[in-house]
């Protein structure tokens, strides 16, 4: 398994124009909240309604995390915790209303995350490796960290490895 260093920076190298890292700061956030109101249904058990497959795969992804960072790791299961909670309040609605919500933030988020690789000039890192898909939200809580003084010498290991963003 790939490092926290080395799963960041192999990111960090589709994602070096700015504009784009704000895109990203609004798609992938967007995104990850869309899949779990998306995953929202069917409740697995009937006496057990918050377990989801949303439930599910946040635990699982949330354990990738931890593994790879404690403290990105709790940072992320957290935002996964909140976006589930919004997701399970969701999932009441009707079916129409229920996937008008998930799906639409999830074309939005998608929306804005291509229009950050048109400023970047560069296809998406999942599209070279899957697991880019998990890691845009790692990255994300690494670069909200590294604006406010985190990390440093993480983000020093990145922009050694990837580049500074420009």
């Amino acid at each position: 398994m790939k490092t926290l260093t080395e799963q960041l920076s192999q990111y960090a190298t589709y994602h070096r124009d700015r504009r784009n890292i704000i895109t990203h700061f609004i798609g992938i956030p967007m995104i990850v909240a869309a899949m779990c109101i998306l995953l929202s249904r069917p409740a697995l058990a009937a006496d057990l309604l918050w377990l989801t497959p949303g439930a599910v795969i946040s635990a699982l992804v949330t354990l990738y995390y931890l593994r790879l960072d404690v403290r990105y790791g709790v940072v992320l299961g957290a935002y996964l915790w909140a976006c589930l909670a919004f997701a399970h309040s969701l999932a009441s609605l009707s079916t129409g209303a229920w996937l008008a919500v998930g799906g639409g933030m999830f074309f939005v988020g998608w929306v804005i995350q291509f229009i950050g690789h048109y400023f970047e000039g560069r296809k998406p890192a999942f599209v070279d490796d899957i697991i880019g898909l998990l890691i845009g939200p790692l990255f994300i809580a690494a670069e909200a960290g590294f604006l406010m003084g985190m990390r440093k010498e993480v983000e020093a290991e990145v922009n050694a490895r990837a580049g500074s963003p420009r």
